[in-house]
């Protein structure tokens, strides 16, 4: 499979690219700054751009068979960057006709079916008093590939971590005994099978231990 990833230089981007690649799939690794970009494989291709152009972002999206988002708030903050790039992307997908997309969020973007514990509560009030501004910014996002017509999947994550591949997780809603953490490893894992198997079309899971 022909797969962009927009993010790629960030510390998910790089496990999903690399966990890509193992499987065999061909990548195209959008990103700002390639020099962080440390991985040499034949079926790579890195494509400097900055994901607020979207003429770049429309021609990186052309030949590919999906998309998979790993964008998160820059530092320091660029105001409305996350709707701004999430605009581009879907925009770049519908003219090259490109369907699937899988985009990556934090636990605090609420659901309906969520019921919260008080920790995520304290984590979730903290982040507006602290990123208010950050917090609209990725809500704004996936509210732009839900009223999309994209066969889009916004896969939540609580804090991630370098630790171990586990392989063994939970995929559902934020819940009483959904953990605080989750390695990059096992969120690049999800992701991936995910892209295909196609589980949680138009929903946003949350990925936990």
């Amino acid at each position: 499979m022909k797969i962009i990833i927009f993010g790629a230089s960030g510390g998910l981007g790089l496990k999903v690219m690399e966990s890509a690649l193992d499987l065999g799939h061909f990548i195209t690794a959008f990103v700002r700054s390639p020099e962080k970009v440390k991985i040499r494989h034949p079926n790579l291709t890195v494509f400097q751009r900055d994901v607020m152009d979207s003429a770049a972002v429309a021609k990186a999206i052309a030949g590919q068979d999906a998309v998979i988002s790993t964008l998160g708030p820059s530092r320091p903050p660029v105001p409305h960057m996350m709707e701004l790039a999430a605009k581009n992307i879907v925009a770049g997908m519908r003219e090259h006709g490109v369907q699937r997309l899988i985009s990556t969020t934090g636990a605090g973007v609420r659901q309906p079916e969520d019921q919260p514990k008080f920790v995520d509560k304290f984590f979730g009030v903290l982040l507006n008093l602290l990123a208010k501004e950050v917090v609209a910014d990725s809500a704004k996002n996936v509210k732009v590939l839900q009223v999309s017509d994209l066969d889009w999947t916004v896969v939540r994550f609580p804090r991630l971590t370098d630790g171990e591949h586990m392989g063994k997780y939970r995929v559902g809603y934020v819940g009483r005994d959904s953990s605080t953490q989750f390695s990059r490893a096992d969120a690049a894992d999800f992701i991936l099978k995910e892209l295909s198997e196609k589980k949680w079309v138009k929903k946003l899971p949350l990925v936990s231990y």
